[in-house]
């Protein structure tokens, strides 16, 4: 049992002939080329092999379920996980993979005649969905209250990082925050104030705290109903927050350009400028922990690459622990080659960021109060 009341795999006694139902996020990326539908990217598949593996070896019959996709509660051939069961038979041989469970309206809605169809034939579920884990969803808090249950591997591994992150930090403390919008991340900038040394704001969202400063920002993104709100964080936690000092994007022509904090009429920022990049890169290299939720700017322009790739460095180069939040930050660090170079990279971007919000997940509260062996 950890140490937070959840089940690992060993706490599930005897599974010599049993039957494990397990809920991984196979959610992978498919193109569809000339010969069919293709994985381009089979990590999330070969994540779960740990967990899959030790089942067999103690002696289960494994059943994976999934999601992929958001088809429309019905049968949808664009989401069929047939190309995720050729390549799971393929790296782990003698493992059952039902179709999309979110073909069925009950997995959404977590009707308990769902659960019951799951659950059916089964004698032990696991857990280890973490980028599922956020979603009340039937597969993820329904077989925890029927059959004995526990965490996966991968699970284990994303709480102990991140919780540890929440309850042991190690200071200086360094959080970079990036994306379009604050409204996606305020719960966790507020939980975060109360915990690191540093915030670090970038991508769109500083439009919204420019705003806050009363700084001119163009046609940039931003949401006007959250400037209040921006004005009170940067007045509370002064020292804390650190905002961009330039940004690059187009004039009002559409030309590419570099400006200040101050933006004119009719321009539009794209990325942190180079000064704001550099000083971004030295907080993090100054940390003893990172961590790090979306881009610095519009990365899949090269135009605008240049922060979120110098974040990207810093983060491989620190000495710190660091940790990336799945989502967009960690395609980035894909697309620039460095997911290797950090300790730990999320397989769930908005699960990664509740968990630090609130310090606990619908499918973890599920595990920690089932019925245990």
């Amino acid at each position: 049992m950890a140490d937070d009341g959840i089940p690992r795999l060993e706490d599930l006694g005897d599974l010599n002939g049993r039957r494990v139902l397990v809920r991984c996020d196979f959610n992978v990326p498919l193109e569809t080329t000339a010969d069919g539908v293709r994985i381009t990217d089979d990590l999330r598949i070969r994540a779960a092999l740990p967990t899959i593996e030790w089942l067999q070896a103690a002696g289960a019959s494994v059943v994976c379920a999934s999601h992929l996709g958001r088809p429309s509660g019905h049968p949808d051939p664009a989401y069929s996980l047939d190309p995720v069961r050729a390549r799971l038979a393929e790296l782990a041989p003698g493992v059952e993979l039902l179709e999309n469970l979110r073909f069925d309206p009950g997995e959404t809605a977590n009707d308990p005649a769902f659960v019951d169809h799951l659950v059916a034939g089964v004698d032990a579920y696991v857990n280890d969905a973490f980028g599922a884990s956020h979603r009340a969803h039937a597969s993820v808090v329904g077989p925890p209250a029927r059959v004995p249950s526990a965490m996966g591997r991968l699970l284990e591994r994303e709480v102990d990082v991140l919780l540890g992150m929440r309850r042991r930090p190690k200071h200086p403390f360094v959080a970079v925050l990036g994306g379009a919008k604050v409204s996606d991340k305020l719960g966790v900038v507020e939980a975060l104030l109360g915990i690191v040394d540093r915030l670090v704001i970038g991508g769109a969202m500083c439009f919204t705290f420019f705003a806050a400063r009363g700084y001119p920002i163009g046609d940039s993104l931003f949401e006007p109903d959250l400037v209040d709100t921006c004005k009170r964080l940067l007045d509370e936690h002064p020292d804390t927050i650190l905002l961009p000092s330039d940004t690059t994007g187009v004039d009002a022509d559409g030309v590419y350009a570099t400006f200040g904090v101050r933006l004119p009429d009719g321009a539009k920022g794209f990325d942190i400028g180079p000064g704001s990049a550099a000083e971004f890169g030295d907080v993090v290299m100054d940390a003893r922990m990172v961590f790090w939720n979306g881009p610095m700017g519009m990365f899949e322009d090269e135009r605008f690459a240049a922060g979120t790739r110098t974040v990207a460095q810093a983060m491989a180069d620190t000495k710190a622990f660091t940790v990336v939040g799945g989502g967009d930050s960690a395609a980035a660090l894909a697309a620039f080659r460095l997911d290797d170079e950090v300790d730990h990279v999320s397989t769930g971007g908005g699960a990664s960021l509740e968990l630090l919000e609130l310090g606990d997940l619908p499918g973890l509260a599920a595990l920690r109060e089932g019925p245990h062996v």
